[in-house]
């Protein structure tokens, strides 16, 4: 019995020591190991110590846990981030070697997926808001030399069209668009995303630039009869969303998408008369006005339009106009129907088999009825609701990998930059064979980055998604609260100005941009901001309760003072002028030269085409960058109050790198309800052993943005309490880092100095790009992009430009399983 002990303890030996010696390892191999031998003997010599038997860490018992199954699924998804995110063991244990970690980790990774394949799967490790749980020093770093990489790709896939880039195509179909005018290069301009509405809904709306007169309310509620929701949406909170292995098309959408066609489908043939009556249409309002009779807001009714036609004419409009129909006309429809939605024309069998359907449906239907529904049907077709990335076409190379190639490569590179289709020299590439290789996408890429009336709504889709400055106007706050924090909370101002502060800010961005050097810096630590009026009062200060009386105070006597000197009681007109003054708030001073902007919501009638916003400096010694402006504290507040542990948290991961585990299901994660202690009081309760190992990667990072309070004011007490605004950098994973700030404003500068943060930046890119998270087959790419960032002076253009013509972009590996059953 001694000898099969010493056996086995010496095969469990052998085994570790081929680990972390003479074995090599590629990360994301199937790791053919067992529990026994394997996962065991990991758990028992690196975990098991402090989570054994008796009074184990955080009550999570190891002793006895087993292979994976979907019982104990829960507790090997809390082992596995441990130990990716090396939490575990503790930093003051034997470490595990580098290759025997990565192993275990995708080991997991392999047996949690087979555990779960029939219980919804295992996803994290596919999760964008995991991507830092990969070593980052293993990305940007010299790798163990018995880590040996493989050239990277991406998976093939079937990629769900964003509810912008869907609602963009078929806002084509229905409206034009003003062409780019380089003297308003901030104006709204055709291929441009559609923006929201007044209340930050995503709407496609019918004849908007016809209408010149409506009955009560606003254009937005007067056409909502005829407006069609966000489909294909995803509610985002916070961070990137638009992955392919997340979203796909439900039925619920799928029949929504068919009713809104029908609209689009009749507002193409016949224009305003698909929704209004024939007298709705006049270029003299006066007689459709003497019709209004009674509240008719919200009906189509309520509208009147122009006579000029504004709608493009389509083989839509033209199949419609003729008697009867011929297969000319019916082929001709099809096709440029097919090529709108799709972005690519139809192939003879795809138009054939689309010709049946609509010659059926007007056989049982009629003309009328019957080529609208029978049209409806392009509109589900596959390639209008997913981008495919299939690589049916070419041979795999020795890595299993298939380049994308001709209308698959074009399309990505399409979508990479733009929501519209193609323009006409990326299609003649596409057509010619000239979309093939690593330096035609290139070509392409570096032409469409420098030709400045091609719009680009994907680069600043991805900062908005980066910094999540966008979601301020989605906040829902509670009135008094708001009050208290010195803006209006009357009906929706607050909510319309967070929505302007959103523009505002992709202006900011546009501008650095267009300059293009240390972008990521510069976004972190410019002085500039793209102000609307409203903007005085929120990048102003909170004066304290004694100032605000005084302030009270002086405006009485000033107007004591006039009424003396006139001899006149103020007037009504006077007391509501004085009364609406804000003595909450010391306005900030902000001036400029004016400056065109992407208006934050769909412009009704004309709409502006007058410059909205100045180019203003903001306080030096209070604001400092993106992150100090009120459309990203407002995003990164609650209904209350500021929400230092989710600021932190953003910074922790955004800017740091760093990852933290899920919220233990046993955990309370609530702050009390103490209104008169401050939010720095109240968040005491983190500072429990239990939570501190999380919380102190987060809310030292995010309380210095005390200063602001949760309407973004800059603010120098709370409860009239002088603010603390103290803060840390703690295990950020470079030394020169970590340790105390004052502020913010010390914290943002700190970070903006580091070579790991424009890493993480780099990083965010390539999640954003490829749709996935990074693995460590990846590093060469991230290094590679990085460089070119760095060797162009900060250069987003060359950033874009070697993730675009990385590997990862262009090849795939594909299942021809699943290929065959696509087919």
């Amino acid at each position: 019995m001694i000898g099969f002990r010493l056996v086995a303890a010496l095969t469990v030996l052998l085994s570790l020591l081929a680990v972390t010696h003479g074995e090599t390892y590629t990360p994301g191999q199937k790791v053919s190991k067992d529990y026994q031998s394997f996962a065991k003997t990991f758990l028992k010599t690196h975990c098991v110590d402090c989570h054994g038997a008796t009074d184990p860490e955080g009550n999570l018992s190891l002793h006895d846990l087993g292979p994976v199954d979907e019982v104990n699924a829960a507790t090997w998804r809390s082992v596995w981030a441990q130990v990716t995110l090396k939490e575990m063991p503790p930093r003051d244990m034997t470490q595990p070697k580098v290759i025997e970690r990565l192993q275990f980790s995708d080991w997991i990774v392999g047996e949690l997926t087979k555990a779960m394949r029939d219980k919804g799967g295992f996803h994290d490790h596919l999760d964008p808001n995991k991507a830092n749980y990969v070593d980052h020093e293993l990305l940007f770093g010299p790798l163990p030399e018995n880590i040996k990489l493989v050239p990277t790709a991406s998976p093939a896939r079937l990629w769900r069209l964003t509810p912008q880039e869907h609602m963009t195509r078929l806002n084509e179909l229905i409206n034009k668009e003003p062409e780019y005018d380089p003297n308003k290069p901030g104006l709204r301009t055709h291929g441009d995303v559609v923006p929201t509405n007044h209340g930050g809904e995503l709407k496609l709306y019918f004849g908007v630039d016809r209408i010149i007169k409506w009955q009560g309310g606003t254009v937005a509620y007067a056409t909502a009869v005829k407006s069609v929701p966000a489909i294909l949406s995803s509610a985002r909170t916070h961070g990137l969303e638009n992955y392919p292995d997340f979203y796909t098309v439900n039925s619920a959408e799928a029949t929504q998408i068919l009713s809104m066609a029908a609209d689009i489908l009749r507002y193409m043939a016949y224009g305003p008369l698909s929704i209004a009556k024939p007298y709705q249409i006049s270029d003299d309002p006066r007689p459709v006005m003497e019709k209004w009779k009674g509240d008719i807001r919200g009906l189509p009714t309520s509208l009147v339009y122009s006579t000029k036609v504004m709608r493009p004419l389509t083989p839509v409009y033209d199949l419609m106009e003729q008697d009867g129909t011929t297969d000319a006309s019916l082929q001709s429809a099809i096709s440029y129907l097919f090529e709108m939605l799709t972005f690519r024309p139809p192939t003879p069998k795809e138009s054939n088999q689309y010709l049946t359907i609509v010659k059926q449906s007007i056989d049982k239907l009629g003309k009328k009825d019957g080529v609208i529904l029978g049209l409806s049907a392009l509109f589900l077709d596959r390639d209008a609701l997913f981008r495919p990335e299939l690589a049916a076409a070419g041979q795999p190379d020795q890595y299993g990998r298939v380049m994308l190639q001709d209308w698959e490569l074009g399309l990505a590179v399409n979508h990479a930059l733009r929501y519209i289709k193609p323009d006409a020299e990326l299609r003649a590439a596409i057509v010619e064979g000239r979309m093939r290789t690593r330096a035609d996408v290139k070509r392409e890429v570096e032409r469409m980055l420098a030709d400045d009336t091609i719009r680009k709504p994907r680069v600043l889709r991805f900062f908005r998604d980066y910094f999540d400055y966008d979601l301020g106007g989605y906040i829902c706050k509670d009135a008094k609260a708001l009050a208290d924090t010195g803006v209006s909370n009357r009906g929706q101002a607050h909510y319309r100005a967070m929505f302007d502060s959103t523009a505002s800010t992709d202006r900011l961005i546009e501008l650095i941009l267009k300059d293009d050097r240390d972008v990521f810096q510069r976004l972190l630590t410019t002085n500039q901001v793209v102000a609307t009026k409203a903007d005085e009062i929120y990048f102003g200060e909170r004066r304290t309760r004694k100032e605000e009386i005084a302030a009270r105070k002086a405006a009485q006597e000033q107007a004591a003072k006039e009424a003396a000197k006139t001899g006149k009681e103020p007037s009504k007109a006077d007391k509501r002028k004085a009364a609406q003054v804000n003595h909450k708030v010391t306005p900030t001073k902000l001036t400029g030269p004016e400056i065109f902007a992407r208006v934050s919501r769909r412009s009704f009638g004309r709409g502006s085409m007058e410059p909205e916003r100045i180019l203003a400096k903001i306080p030096e010694d209070q604001r400092l960058g993106i992150l100090t402006h009120p459309s990203w504290l407002v995003s990164h507040s609650d209904a209350m109050d500021n929400h230092a542990i989710r600021r932190g948290r953003w910074i922790r991961e955004r800017l740091l790198g760093g990852g933290i585990p899920d919220v233990p299901i046993t955990v309370d994660a609530m702050l009390p309800d103490e209104p008169d202690k401050t939010l720095r009081e109240r968040m005491r309760v983190t500072r429990e052993e239990y939570c501190w190992t999380c919380h102190k990667k987060m809310d030292p990072l995010g309380l210095p943005f005390e200063m602001y309070n949760h309407a973004g004011l800059y603010r120098e007490t709370e409860l009239e309490k002088p603010v603390d605004t103290t803060g840390a950098i703690i295990d950020s994973g470079d030394p020169k880092l970590d340790g105390e700030v004052a502020n913010a404003l010390e914290l943002i500068e700190k970070i903006a100095a580091s070579e790991r943060a424009e890493q993480v930046f780099v990083r965010h890119a390539f999640r954003f790009w490829m749709g996935r998270n990074e693995t460590l087959n990846d590093a060469p790419v991230l290094q590679a992009a990085h460089r070119a960032y760095k060797e162009n002076g900060g250069s987003m253009n060359a950033l874009i430009v070697s993730l675009l013509t990385s590997d990862a972009f262009l090849y795939r590996t594909r299942n021809d399983a699943a290929l065959v059953e696509s087919d």
